[in-house]
């Protein structure tokens, strides 16, 4: 039993480590920007709703607002119900992201969206969910 348990934890550590990766990712593309439209929309906020369904999954992690874009803080949600859905508001070009967590993969059968302003902006599932660390979506803020 143990050996499943650590299993199942280096599995959750992967995909929080491929989630972070993916966020790092979209934060660096927007290297680009010019310093005056970063200037202009770093205290500009936008709302997203992240939205889980399936079945099998241990707990939830999302950015919720707090942190900053480099370093977003990343709530947690264990044993939740699903279908699973949440309203957050974010900052700036702090990128949305929702990672379900199946406390074991084979079992899982899992889904997430990420929708601003009625308009799906990620979403991940099955396999794609898994490799992907789950939704990830650039900020819709433009400068």
């Amino acid at each position: 039993m143990n050996r499943t348990m650590r299993t199942t934890r280096h599995g959750v550590t992967t995909r929080a480590a491929a989630s972070a990766s993916a966020v790092c990712g979209l934060v660096l593309g927007l290297g680009g920007c010019s310093p005056e439209s970063v200037d202009k929309v770093v205290d500009e906020t936008y709302q997203v709703t992240y939205e889980v369904t399936g079945t099998g999954v241990g707990e939830i992690q999302f950015h919720g607002g707090g942190g900053d874009a480099m370093d977003p803080e990343i709530e947690t949600v264990k044993s939740p119900t699903l279908p699973w859905k949440k309203t957050v508001t974010l900052r700036g070009i702090m990128p949305a992201a929702v990672m379900p967590v199946a406390p074991d993969e084979g079992t899982a059968e899992l889904a997430c969206t990420i929708t601003h302003k009625g308009e799906v902006i990620g979403e991940a599932k099955g396999e794609e969910l898994l490799t992907s660390g789950g939704c990830v979506a650039v900020s819709p803020v433009t400068g």
